[in-house]
Parts: structure tokens; sequence; C-alpha cells
């Protein structure tokens, strides 16, 4: 299949076919006598792969180790559950944090809302990041 048509059956651009080739998440295909490459049909499915583990937050290096235990032979799975479980503790310490960012910034909204700017001080920059003791 040429990279057209796997693109299409993809839903990705030939040009993301050939990074990810690049990248070392796709074999290079054999290329047609007229010098054009020639996927196997099963590269389709290897690409429908990569898309959903880098929408579940791999990196390529990550989905690369997946794909190199399975080019192995082996079942990546333990690997893969390892990498969402790093992944999960990740996105719940971020979102930890933005909750921590949500509320000063929430207090720090309600403090803008008492300050007049015809009366701000010339001591400090502004008096509503500036906390006073």
């Amino acid at each position: 299949m040429r990279i057209g048509a796997l693109a299409a059956a993809a839903g990705l651009s030939a040009k993301t076919i050939r990074f990810y080739e690049q990248a070392g998440l796709l074999p290079a295909p054999p290329r047609t006598s007229a010098g054009y490459r020639d996927y196997p049909a099963e590269a389709a499915d290897r690409l429908a792969f990569i898309r959903e583990a880098a929408a579940a937050g791999l990196s390529l290096a990550e989905i690369r180790g997946v794909l190199a235990i399975r080019d192995a032979g082996q079942p990546p799975c333990r690997h893969v559950t390892t990498l969402i479980e790093t992944h999960l503790e990740q996105v719940e310490q971020r979102i930890a944090e933005l909750l921590a960012t949500r509320t000063a910034l929430q207090g720090l909204q309600r403090r803008a809302q008492g300050v007049d700017p015809a009366e701000c001080g010339p001591e400090g920059i502004c008096s509503i990041l500036t906390i006073t003791a």
C-alpha cells in the first residue's frame, strides 16, 4: 500500500507517517521498483496504536519502547501498565497543583475586586499581588 492510501486508512498525513518512520516507530517499508514506499497492511494497525498511545499521553520514546517489546515477540502489557500508572500519578499530581493554583487565583481575584486602581499606592509594584504583613 502506498503512503497516500496508508495515510487515508490511518487518518494521518503522509508527512506524519514519514516522521514516525524517521523516529523509529514505523519500520521502513520496502520500495517498489519505481521507488515508492510499499507499506504492508499491518502498518495501519501499528499507526492506530501509535495514535492511541499518543492520545493517552505516552511520549514517542515510550511508544517506541512498547513497540520494541512487541517487535521482540514479547507482550508489552506489563510495561504499558507501568507507563499508565506513572502517567496517571503525574496527572493526579498536576491536577492537585492546578487546584492549588486555582484557589490562589480565586483569592487574588477577590482581592483585585476590592482595589481601586486610582488609589493604588506608590509602594511596591501592584498591591493585588503584594502580600502585606
